[in-house]
């Protein structure tokens, strides 16, 4: 018996990496999955039916029940569909999870507004257009245990200077998944983000010279490392769990803190003087910044 027996689940971007390890983490589990994947390239180009077939037969192989998509995620009507094609044909749609993703790196003073719009397209409008579809259907099928889980990325939270695309589009999912889940908790639903870590096609070329060891032969960074926190959000057991984090892979599955207050300075009057506010910011705020992230020039190897 899995945990996730008699549930369905829609899953995009799971022709390869992380998104086909989850749904097929998902099925292994006992979940219905629609394999949902446009079969593009990293930097979002072409269109291949073969990735969502591919992972639905290993699915199939291994006694789970799968079907195939190549839907792009991108076009709302499409999106739409898909909502509405795997909802009829699993029966019901418990679980949306949106792991698609492409790629178009540059820093800021050489990115190019084509390679903005599309990796926001794909990232941010992509996961827009499955919840907007998604939620309308469970609005009109309330009493589920619904479940929205979606990939922000460490990028996001803490700024790759080279993926300033990349990094907006998933610090905006974390802020559209947190909307979803104070919008849809009454409809049964619960909006969770995952903040992954692994070694995929889309990290393949981050190399040595103090970065993590992305290889395929460093197990602590498989995608399936990812799976078991996001079949948990799938299962009805996190039913408690809303508005959240979570970072998994590398050996770990973390809670990440939502913004919160760190310190504060309030004046009596309810106004502030430029000197003031200059003297009790500096005061109050410099020394509450005591790390820097993972990015800061030296720290490329903390995990």
């Amino acid at each position: 018996m899995g945990v996730l027996d008699g549930r369905t689940a829609l899953v995009t971007g799971a022709g390869r990496g992380i998104g086909a390890a989850v749904a097929m983490g998902l099925a292994a589990e006992g979940a219905t999955v629609m394999v949902s994947d446009a079969g593009v390239s990293v930097d979002g180009s072409g269109h291949d039916d073969g990735p969502a077939a591919q992972v639905r037969d290993a699915i199939l192989d291994a006694g789970g029940t799968a079907h195939a998509d190549a839907t792009d995620i991108t076009d709302f009507e499409a999106t739409a569909d898909l909502v509405t094609r795997a909802a009829d044909t699993m029966g019901g749609l418990d679980v949306v999870v949106n792991a698609a993703g492409i790629l178009r790196d540059s820093m800021l003073f050489k990115m190019s507004e084509g390679d903005w719009d599309t990796v926001v397209s794909v990232h941010l409008k992509g996961t827009f257009n499955l919840a907007r579809h998604a939620s309308e259907w469970w609005r009109e099928h309330r009493g589920g245990q619904y479940r929205l889980i979606t990939f922000t990325s460490m990028s996001g939270l803490q700024g790759a200077p080279s993926q300033p695309n990349y990094a907006a589009a998933k610090m905006g999912i974390v802020g559209l998944t947190f909307s979803c889940a104070n919008a849809l908790r009454n409809y049964g639903v619960r909006s969770n983000a995952i903040a992954p870590i692994a070694g995929t096609r889309m990290t393949q070329g981050i190399k040595g010279g103090g970065s993590m060891d992305y290889s395929p032969e460093n197990a602590r960074l498989a995608p399936e490392n990812v799976v078991p926190p996001v079949v948990y959000l799938a299962s009805e057991q996190s039913d408690w769990l809303n508005r959240r984090v979570i970072f998994a892979g590398n050996g770990r599955i973390s809670l990440m803190s939502n913004p919160v207050v760190e310190r504060e300075i309030v004046s009596a009057s309810g106004t502030w003087d430029i000197p003031t506010a200059f003297a009790e910011m500096e005061s109050s705020f410099k020394e509450a910044i005591l790390w820097p992230n993972i990015f800061d020039k030296g720290l490329e190897n903390r995990g």
